[in-house]
């Protein structure tokens, strides 16, 4: 068995809330230059323009990427030959947003109660945790800070089984266009398809982890990313809403056996910043 201290893992996650709300990942960052060569309207140039200049500002001077430091969720693989010194995962990734959201004064954006007391926590937690239990002795965190302009233009719709390929297609290709500039195009495109409702929804989240256009293992799922991106960047919506060639920077599809008589398909968005940090111990 290996010990991991519980301060150990409050502490990384710590860290992880700062280099997540100021550092953008590599990938992003190339996506975000490919764009700008291939963009050819100058409004959306200038737009690729300024998320680059802001991601440098951000690098160098330790500032949050967006105001909005999002809500901390983490996707969490934990090795079944680990154990903690004391507590449980769920109480020091707690700690650890409440310690980092301060030590880099995040903004606080989580309210106690969703409906009835929107009282603000002023520390950002609780945080979304997804703990998946692995083989091994290692704990693998990442951290994906969520907006709430994306978050709000996520959809999921129980399709028929027969609707098939081309409702799939609709469904998503859709849900981006009447998301409008709400999500800050260009995004990052996740669907979930299979499982069961809440499933879905976790998939779509957790597609857009991935290295930005990297396709899906399977090549047919990779054909549907690219035949639902095509049509996505046509549609002209453009960066930031205000037309253009580039509204998706990336479609990703995870997929899940599912019900014979059901097929789920979830979206989520990620805005240009598509932040996330991650560290093993």
């Amino acid at each position: 068995m290996k010990i991991i201290a519980f301060d150990a893992i409050k502490n990384a996650v710590s860290e992880m809330c700062g280099k997540a709300a100021c550092d953008l990942p590599s990938d992003v960052l190339d996506a975000l230059k490919n764009g700008e060569k291939k963009e050819k309207s100058e409004r959306g140039k200038d737009f690729f323009a300024q998320y680059l200049q802001n991601a440098e500002i951000a690098r160098t001077e330790r500032l949050p990427l967006c105001q909005d430091t999002g809500f901390a969720v983490f996707f969490i693989e934990m090795g079944n030959q680990v154990v903690l010194d004391r507590g449980t995962v769920r109480e020091a990734v707690n700690e650890g947003v409440r310690e980092g959201y301060k030590k880099y004064f995040l903004r606080k954006s989580i309210v106690a109660d969703p409906l009835f007391d929107r009282k603000n926590t002023f520390d950002n937690t609780p945080a979304v945790i997804h703990l998946d239990q692995v083989e091994g002795d290692k704990l693998h965190i990442i951290l994906a800070p969520k907006g709430g302009g994306s978050e709000n233009m996520s959809a999921l719709r129980m399709l028929k089984p027969s609707e098939g390929r081309a409702g799939v297609v609709d469904f998503v290709v859709n849900s981006v266009i009447n998301a409008g500039g709400n999500p800050c195009p260009p995004t990052i495109v996740g669907v979930g398809i299979g499982g069961t409702m809440e499933y879905a929804a976790y998939m779509a989240k957790k597609a857009l982890l991935r290295e930005v256009g990297k396709p899906s293992h399977d090549p047919r799922y990779a054909d549907l990313e690219a035949e639902i991106l095509e049509k996505i960047n046509v549609s002209g919506v453009g960066p930031q809403g205000l037309g253009g060639d580039t509204t998706a920077l990336a479609v990703h599809i995870e997929f899940h056996p599912c019900h014979l008589a059901s097929m789920p398909v979830a979206v989520n968005l990620n805005c240009h910043a598509a932040r996330h940090a991650e560290v093993i111990l």
